[in-house]
């Protein structure tokens, strides 16, 4: 039985990939979560797991960039394998508070590979993975007239906000210990995830939360910005196949293959809503808002065989039929600093 430490696993994706990997017999793996629980991690996410997989999850309350504690966890599960998906995430919060992202994207990832490289025997290293889970926006921006160029693993990273500057550089001291010390490590970048369990400041929960309660729905700039679309679970398979079978040092590109400018996006959920257009309301745009976002997953492809699944409308409705049916999960996660956040941004502006 594989042992895998997850890291930031009562969060949107993380809580989506122990939900699928414990809800697969085939995968035979022990998960042991390790979470701060912060504003966007929430143990509802993983309500029930305990009672269906006592022998095969367990919960923990703590920080990544709490050596003693990442230590202890080492000691006493001994994971083969980490996956790392704790992070500040919320691009709009980089940018009001950027030492939270350095501590916990940059220290935290530091303090994991420390602790996995002091805790893990050089003779079980092929054995043994370290995956770090990142994204996209490390790229920075593509030109919104050259629909040919997409981001592939070598494209230069230039990230352009402090959260995606925080992840680019966790990656490169991921990516460092590869090639310093040939430790296992691995590196995924995806594209925008979507799907239940989602913090409300993101966009799509955003928009359903909003139309839903027919409050305003917050447009930044022209909307015409572009992103790639993953659905969460096809984004759990690829990770599962990375972790697998991926080649360690390498790093692999994950997207869904579906891009959409933000405003054709909302629209599309305001009409599943049935939900007037009129709800739109153009706000003044974020600093450093890239403009394109497109993956290229050929690589994934090629030498993994992973494909997405998902049939994006399908998922999209399916998606706002979860909002629609957990109100009272989606409503208990907004605290008061949310909405104080929310006003900062989308009501006082980013011109002030």
């Amino acid at each position: 039985m594989h042992t895998i430490l997850v890291t930031g696993g009562a969060g949107f994706i993380g809580s989506n990939f122990v939900r699928w990997a414990l809800g697969r017999p085939e995968a035979n793996c022990k998960l042991v979560v390790l979470d701060k629980l912060t504003y966007a991690g929430n143990l509802e996410n993983l309500a029930g797991l305990e009672e269906t997989y006592p022998d095969h999850y367990f919960f923990v309350r703590g920080d990544i960039c709490d050596g003693d504690t990442v230590a202890e966890l080492f000691e006493k599960h001994a994971p083969n394998a980490v996956l790392n998906f704790a992070a500040e995430s919320h691009v709009d919060r980089s940018i009001l508070d950027p030492m939270e992202f350095v501590r916990t994207n940059v220290l935290g990832t530091a303090t994991l590979l420390a602790a996995a490289r002091r805790h893990w025997p050089e003779e079980s290293w092929d054995r043994a993975r370290f995956l770090q889970i990142s994204t996209d926006e490390v790229y920075g921006s593509l030109p919104e007239d050259r629909p040919d160029i997409k981001f592939t693993e070598d494209t230069p990273l230039a990230p352009h906000s402090p959260y995606s500057a925080s992840k680019a550089s966790a990656d490169l001291l991921t990516q460092a210990y590869h090639d310093t010390y040939g430790f296992p490590t691995l590196i995924t970048r995806c594209s925008n995830n979507y799907g239940p369990y989602q913090f409300p400041e993101k966009l799509i929960p955003l928009v359903i939360r909003n139309a839903m309660n027919d409050e305003s729905v917050p447009v930044y700039g022209d909307g015409k910005n572009v992103r790639d679309w993953l659905y969460v679970s096809d984004h759990c398979t690829a990770l599962w196949d990375v972790l697998s079978t991926g080649e360690p040092g390498s790093v692999y590109n994950i997207g869904g293959d579906r891009e959409l400018r933000n405003i054709d996006l909302i629209r599309m959920l305001l009409d599943i809503l049935d939900k007037p257009h009129s709800l739109i309301e153009f706000v003044n745009d974020r600093p450093g808002h890239d403009r394109r976002y497109a993956i290229d997953a050929g690589k994934l492809k090629s030498e993994l065989g992973w494909e997405p699944s998902s049939d994006f409308r399908e998922k999209l409705a399916e998606t706002v039929n979860w909002y629609r049916e957990h109100t009272e999960w989606l409503e208990r996660v907004i605290s008061g600093e949310y909405l104080a956040t929310y006003d900062r941004i989308y009501r006082r502006g980013w011109k002030e």
